[in-house]
This record gives structure tokens, C-alpha cells and sequence, in this order.
């Protein structure tokens, strides 16, 4: 399924009357300016909970003004992914995740986001990650209002990928229709579980010899258990930090997670280089 030229309808502002939480979540967002990667390191340290994350602005491998310097050249190495938002029945924010289908060469049967790498017809990332949203769960882009860009991340195959946020006001009209050879499950959790310490744990890891720690959520649902892990969990604590302008409650442990490495390498690089 293809979206050709990627001129998608999105939803109207006008949506937000179904819901006044999504409507104060647009407004609070629609300024939201991703950290460059370049800031400097003692900016990290001023204490603005609205921005410290438990993953540092400075930690993140790559910036979005990086990001538009590399264009057509690396766009085979850029991804982004759909953070959709929708309303609970309580009135909490939830966000949607998919679980990889078994069958794909890459991380099968991981939870993640929907999304996926650009292809040269997506106009941005935001065209991306609405195109693979549709292909993969049968999202259709006129329910979801794109509202902000997160600064982009690192995968461990070193692709860049942009978080992108909607929200979704009419969730009930939200039929999915999941792409088997891609998709084999799909569910939603509260957004403010990336937050708390409930169902929280660290590991360590090694990425070329360096060590890491890395983020795992357990998470129950009707559908069984789903492990919450990796790029997927650091994005959605980045996010959750963000919407809910506070910090989460499990910093503090000892080793950087996978992007505070990813900065401290590529700061060693530019030191280096220069």
C-alpha cells in the first residue's frame, strides 16, 4: 500500500473538541523545538525538568539540525516512527505499539512503533511515519494530527530516526487492519508508564565493546505480556518526559543507556576530527 505523493489528509484542529485533553496536549506542543545535538554540555545540567529527560538533550546521537544536513545522501539510512496518542476511557493518554511479525528478517517479534525507513516520494518524515503507520496497521492519516518532531535517535544498525507525535481524537473510527508480513499484534499502554519504576528494570549491554544500560518495560495486557525494550522505550520515556514535563523515576543508574553512548562516541569523533 502506497501513498502516492504523500499529499495526506490529516486531521482538523477541529477534532480536538471531542477531546479537551488532545486539545491542551496540541497547544502545549505546537512550539515544541527539538535540542540540537550540539548544544553544549553544561546546558544539560540548569536543572529544567521540562527538558531533562533522564536521557539528556546532549546524549542523543543526533540532532533534527543535523538531521537536514544530510538530506538525499543518507536518506536510505533515515527512518521515523508514529507516536500516536489517543484518549483512554479514563482519560489518560495511551499510545499505541505493534508487535513485529516473526516472519521479518530484523528483530522479529519485537514491540515497536509504526514506522519505518523514508522512501525517496515521502515528502518528510512526518509523510514517513503516517505512510508506514497505514501500511503496517491500517492507520488512515485523516485520523491523526501531527502536532510536533522529536530530535532524532540511534539505532544499533546507526539509522537515524525521527520520532513523530500525533494524536488521534477519534479513536472509535480507528478500525485496524494489520499488515501480516509485517505485523503480528497490536495494543496500546498509558504513556505515563515510561515514567514510573513500576515495571521498570535496567540491563547491561555492549555495543563495540562499550558497555550500556538498557531500558526494558514489562507490560500485561489482554492479549498476554509484552516486553517494552531498546530504541522503542527510549524513545516513549523521551516522549513521556516531554508531554508530561517531568522526569522519570528510575534515573540514576550507573552506566549511560544506548544514545547517552551514542553522543559520547560521536563528541570523541568531533573532538577528534578537529
Amino acid at each position: 500500500m502506497h501513498i502516492v505523493g504523500q499529499k495526506l489528509q490529516m486531521a482538523s484542529i477541529e477534532d480536538w473538541g471531542r477531546s479537551q485533553t488532545l486539545h491542551k496536549l496540541a497547544k502545549q506542543l505546537e512550539f515544541y523545538k527539538p535540542p540540537s545535538a550540539l548544544d553544549k554540555s553544561e546546558d544539560d545540567n540548569e536543572g529544567d525538568t521540562s527538558v531533562n529527560s533522564g536521557i539528556s538533550f546532549n546524549s542523543l546521537a543526533v540532532g533534527n539540525e543535523e538531521c537536514s544536513c544530510v538530506k538525499l545522501r543518507l536518506r536510505e539510512r533515515r527512518a521515523a516512527v508514529l507516536i500516536c496518542i489517543f484518549e483512554g476511557a479514563e482519560g489518560e493518554l495511551r499510545v499505541i505499539l505493534t508487535r513485529r511479525s516473526m516472519n521479518l528478517a530484523s528483530h522479529p517479534g519485537d514491540v515497536a512503533l509504526p514506522g519505518g525507513k523514508m522512501d525517496k516520494e515521502d515528502a518528510d518524515e512526518s509523510a514517513t511515519a503516517l505512510r508506514e503507520a497505514m501500511e503496517e496497521i491500517g492507520l488512515n492519516p485523516s485520523l491523526v494530527q501531527v502536532v510536533a518532531k522529536l530530535e532524532c535517535f540511534m539505532s544499533q544498525h546507526l539509522v537515524t530516526v525521527v520520532p513523530v507525535i500525533g494524536l488521534v481524537a477519534r479513536i472509535e473510527d480507528f478500525k485496524p487492519v494489520l499488515n501480516a508480513d509485517e505485523v503480528d499484534a497490536i495494543f496500546d499502554v498509558p504513556l505515563e508508564m515510561f515514567l514510573k519504576n513500576d515495571n521498570h528494570r535496567f540491563e547491561e549491554r555492549e555495543w563495540m565493546g562499550c558497555k550500556y544500560s538498557l531500558h526494558l518495560f514489562d507490560f500485561e495486557s489482554e492479549q498476554g505480556p509484552f516486553l517494552i525494550w531498546g530504541l522503542t522505550a527510549s524513545i516513549l520515556i523521551r516522549v513521556a518526559c516531554v508531554i508530561y514535563n517531568q522526569s522519570p523515576l528510575f534515573q540514576g543508574h550507573s552506566l549511560p543507556d544506548f544514545q547517552e553512548l551514542q553522543k559520547a562516541l560521536h563528541s570523541v569523533h568531533v573532538v577528534n576530527v578537529t
